[in-house]
């Protein structure tokens, strides 16, 4: 998952600036438009919304707005239709994620067809010249995976099945996430925007090798080389960023159990501390390592020192748990549970886990205990050491001759770009050497 040397503003790449304008390239609308109705279509009929029955009569439209239980209030203001072919029944909050989910999975599919279009005619273009054709062909797999990721997870989401994978990597039941199936649509709509915040990047890096105008027209993009360090990179970018994700949305699965307007304060902490701060990280150093560690070595030294001891003392939480008055109260970590699991008093700081011991726990503990909490004391603790396995997959600009370009923060001037620390070049730490003139490890 590579990442832009200028991303522009933040705003600019929530609202996927380069990817409207791929898309406006092509003048592909009407493709972008065809992708988000077959997938609303098919979203519709696996989830019920739209049946068809030979049910006669005419056509009748009747608005519901609630029932007599009080329940479910995210489904109301509800709409059903009734036609001589079937009916269709619109809830609220479903139709809503629907419709979301279905446009950012039609912008993602359209991008990866225009992509597969480009990256065949780049291949004919640049017969005879393999350097050209090696990066483009070395960029292809991480594209195609990048901008189908929302399109699949969505899909496998909208299932029964995926009801009960949802569950299980978020900390909950299946029963509770079908009463609270409001989690699901809110699963989706985040899933699918982060694919689509990667494919952003994947396009801001390299949109020049298919016709759109980077931020420097002066550099040209070069993916890493791949070998075994690119690959154990990319893994822990992926995990970091699935665990990140999965842990952020289980303060939401939480909320269907307790209420957050009637939470207690100890509550409050553990999902802001315990969940978001670690999650964010790794969500963050997942889609922009050398950013994220430009971000906390360059905040003032009380600043950073307050980031940074907020980070480990998140992810001692996580790792070790908290001693028995707190743990009662609600925050707990793997170190709590693993005293539940064998069986030590509460006074001690025994809590019950969510999970039975099994495959479900194990995830929650590896993933989302361990691999987080370990990686927020690592961040804390050692930024730069902690980052260098992320670094290992970011690749570097050169001139369009081939020839290094040297970033302005590599001749002392102000710039966004982070210059590879001494000791380090784009793979990771090089013991007694520098980077090479002119290499950059750049980042948002």
């Amino acid at each position: 998952m590579p990442e832009a040397p200028q991303v522009g503003s933040p705003l600019s790449l929530l609202t996927l600036r380069e990817t409207r304008r791929f898309i406006g390239r092509f003048r592909a609308i009407l493709l972008t438009a065809a992708f988000v109705i077959v997938y609303a279509f098919g979203s519709m009929v696996l989830g019920g919304m739209l049946i068809f029955a030979n049910l006669g009569g005419g056509y009748q439209i009747l608005p519901i707005w609630g029932n007599g239980l009080g329940t479910d209030t995210w489904s109301y203001p509800a709409l059903l239709i009734s036609a001589p072919w079937g009916f269709v029944e619109l809830p609220f909050f479903a139709t809503l994620s629907m419709v979301v989910v279905s446009i950012g999975v039609g912008i993602g599919m359209s991008v990866a067809v225009l992509l597969g279009i480009s990256l065949v005619r780049t291949r004919r273009r640049t017969a005879g010249r393999p350097a050209a054709v090696g990066t483009v062909a070395g960029l292809t797999p991480a594209m195609i995976a990048l901008v189908t990721l929302g399109a699949c997870c969505s899909t496998t989401a909208a299932a029964t099945a995926g009801v009960g994978l949802v569950a299980q990597v978020s900390g909950s039941t299946t029963n509770n996430l079908l009463l609270n199936n409001w989690f699901l649509g809110v699963f989706q709509m985040v899933v699918v925007w982060t694919a689509l915040v990667a494919q952003e990047l994947v396009l801001r890096v390299y949109g020049g090798l298919f016709g759109l105008s980077g931020p420097d027209t002066d550099r040209a993009p070069v993916a890493p080389r791949l070998d075994r360090r690119v690959a154990l990179g990319s893994v822990l970018r992926a995990v970091l960023l699935i665990g990140g994700i999965m842990w952020s949305l289980a303060m939401l699965v939480e909320w269907t159990a307790v209420g957050p307007f009637n939470a207690s304060a100890a509550l409050w902490f553990r999902w802001i501390v315990e969940h978001q701060v670690p999650a964010f990280l790794a969500i963050l150093a997942a889609l922009f390592p050398s950013g994220t560690l430009a971000a906390l070595r360059s905040l003032g030294r009380p600043s950073a020192l307050a980031l940074r001891g907020g980070l480990v003392v998140a992810g001692a939480i996580l790792l070790l748990g908290a001693p028995p008055p707190f743990a009662g109260a609600g925050i707990e970590g793997l170190g709590n549970e693993l005293m539940g699991v064998l069986g030590l008093p509460a006074a001690w700081g025994a809590v019950a886990p969510v999970f039975a011991p099994g495959l479900d726990l194990y995830f929650r503990w590896g993933f989302q205990y361990g691999l987080l909490g370990g990686f927020a004391v690592a961040a804390g603790a050692a930024p730069l050491r902690a980052f260098v396995p992320l670094l290992w997959t970011v690749g570097a600009n050169t001139g369009r001759d081939g020839s290094s370009v040297r970033s302005p923060a590599a001749s002392g001037g102000p710039s966004p770009v982070a210059v590879a620390p001494t000791g380090f070049d784009v793979r990771g730490p090089v013991a007694g050497s520098s980077p090479a003139p002119g290499t950059v490890v750049h980042g948002p």
